[in-house]
């Protein structure tokens, strides 16, 4: 074979080879490239389950604020609801709870709704398509709800609302089913595990929200009842008090009516109002130390019983003061004797040394002493009370106590007849 002839069947052979090693590679390439896609695509799926378990992380933090930091159950329903339809990505959602009395689902909040025929609901255990929800305590789905609009509770949703597909999720807490969860679409939809997990997630959400403002209720209520058992008790140790020291009948209920309104009209917050009441209702509480020969004598006291007398309010520090729900209202028992100039008692006070609530209470109780009748003198006139009640101003009393009751006076917040 001539020499040029070999040389072009190697240099044949050699691109045969070149291009066969081509092949391979565009091989290689495209198998990298399909992997490069498909890690992509992984990469991709895994940013957005990433993305989608941020969000539901971000939602149930919202849940968890407006359940730590409020009161109102139905803002908090309200919260959880609004992330059900942004996370599920659904059109309406609605939270129907269980009356412990008559094992009634009642509607008790609701979002995305066209019109308001989801808050008529009242729904029976085992009633439809939902009851089964509260017995099996697991999701209801329906996909088709026309197919069973027969067996579908709520069918005025079906005409008005327009919804294809719903769910159901039990609410419940601690063993009992509180109410349920429920969520609607417009649209054909078939969740994956992930949507219905995260159902049932928003249900245990809404569970902790029902029991958590079931138990600020309770709370509540008892709180109410024991403190008007508190309040019944006071004004029953103040009606003994009236009636043992022959003061005319309701000067306790009397005094503390007006103190109170004397109080707000000074500024008093409602918190301190609380201890004023009570405070006034007790104010001659020490005199249950007071001897009754003493306490009931008809005549003039002596130097010594006087001594004795003025220890009442000392008796009402010890008595009240172990009491500590009745510790912040002592100013008045303890202190209503106390005089602007220093020259009351016990302890001999002084301008504002003295507190507030005793400074007013003063004013007051000289008004309802002197416009009362008493075994050993007639009542005064309002005016001439009101004339002795500015004599004393600067002196025996606070010189702005009294011109804020004469306010009160004239303003006619009391009876002056």
């Amino acid at each position: 074979m001539p020499k040029h002839t070999n040389s072009l069947h190697n240099q044949n052979q050699e691109k045969e080879k070149r291009a066969d090693e081509l092949i391979i590679a565009n091989k290689e390439l495209a198998f990298q490239n399909e992997e490069k896609e498909k890690r992509a695509d992984e990469l991709a799926i895994a940013n957005e389950n990433i993305v989608s378990q941020l969000q539901n992380i971000q939602a149930l933090q919202k849940i968890d604020r407006a359940i730590l930091g409020s009161q109102d159950l139905d803002l908090t329903l309200h919260v959880v609801l609004e992330q059900a339809k942004s996370e599920l990505k659904v059109d309406a959602a609605a939270i129907l709870l269980l009356s412990p009395y008559s094992q009634i689902l009642e509607f008790a909040a609701g979002i995305g709704f066209r019109s308001k025929s989801i808050e008529h609901s009242r729904l029976r255990l085992g009633e439809g398509i939902g009851g089964h929800t509260e017995l099996e305590e697991a999701i209801v789905s329906v996909t088709n709800l026309a197919e069973n609009s027969t067996e579908f509770a709520h069918t005025s949703l079906l005409a008005n609302e327009g919804f294809v597909t719903y769910f159901r999720a039990p609410i419940i807490f601690k063993g009992e089913v509180r109410g349920v969860l429920e969520v609607f679409h417009r649209l054909p939809f078939t969740p994956d595990q992930d949507w219905l997990n995260f159902l049932e997630i928003l249900a245990g959400q809404a569970a902790i929200a029902v029991d958590s403002a079931t138990n600020l209720t309770k709370l509540q209520n008892a709180n109410r009842e024991l403190f008007n058992a508190y309040d019944s008790t006071l004004e029953g140790w103040s009606r003994a008090l009236d009636l043992r020291d022959n003061e005319t009948e309701g000067h306790s209920q009397r005094v503390t009516e007006m103190t109170i309104k004397l109080a707000k009209m000074a500024g008093v917050n409602e918190a301190e109002l609380v201890h004023v009441r009570r405070g006034a209702l007790l104010h001659d509480i020490g005199k249950m130390g007071i001897p009754d020969n003493i306490l009931l004598k008809p005549d003039k006291l002596s130097e010594e019983e006087w001594i004795i007398m003025r220890k009442h309010p000392f008796f009402a520090f010890k008595l009240l003061s172990p009491i500590a729900y009745l510790r912040p209202a002592l100013d008045i028992p303890y202190c209503h004797h106390e005089k602007w100039d220093g020259s009351g008692y016990p302890r001999g006070l002084k301008g504002e040394q003295i507190p507030l609530a005793a400074r007013l209470f003063a004013v007051v109780d000289i008004w309802d002493a002197l416009r009362s009748d008493r075994p050993y003198r007639k009542s005064w006139t309002a005016e001439k009370v009101i004339g002795y009640i500015k004599s004393l101003s600067g002196t025996h009393l606070e010189p702005s106590s009294v011109e804020l009751f004469m306010k009160m006076i004239s303003e006619d917040e009391i009876d002056v007849n």
